[in-house]
């Protein structure tokens, strides 16, 4: 048998829960790496399951790129008050603020609607 090292749970659960992230971060670093040389890019059947719910694709799709309203705000020229209605079903949004968010997130207009 080999050899054996002795930690306690709350390290033990603290290596594991490092390992699902790197893990996690390495599956992102390869589907961006996919997208930038223009392979389709695999959508997490969570990302799905949100929006089948009935949640707002773009607050789901923003989620899911790591931004908060504020950062898609700045990156797009979208009011970030303009985002939060849209995101919260008070407002559409024109073609052409929908065309720079997906753009912005990488996405079609479509997976926005």
């Amino acid at each position: 048998m080999g050899e054996m090292v002795t930690i306690p749970l709350e390290e033990y659960q603290a290596l594991q829960e490092a390992a699902e992230d790197l893990a996690d971060l390495r599956a992102s670093e390869r589907v961006k790496a996919a997208v930038e040389r223009g392979e389709d890019e695999y959508v997490p059947a969570e990302l799905v399951k949100r929006i089948l719910a009935g949640e707002s694709p773009l607050r789901v799709w923003r989620e899911y790129r790591g931004l908060t309203q504020l950062a898609l705000s700045a990156a797009t020229g979208v009011n970030r008050v303009q985002i939060a209605q849209i995101e919260g079903g008070k407002r559409i949004g024109s073609v052409q603020t929908l065309k720079n968010l997906a753009e912005h997130l990488g996405v079609t207009v479509d997976d926005l609607i």
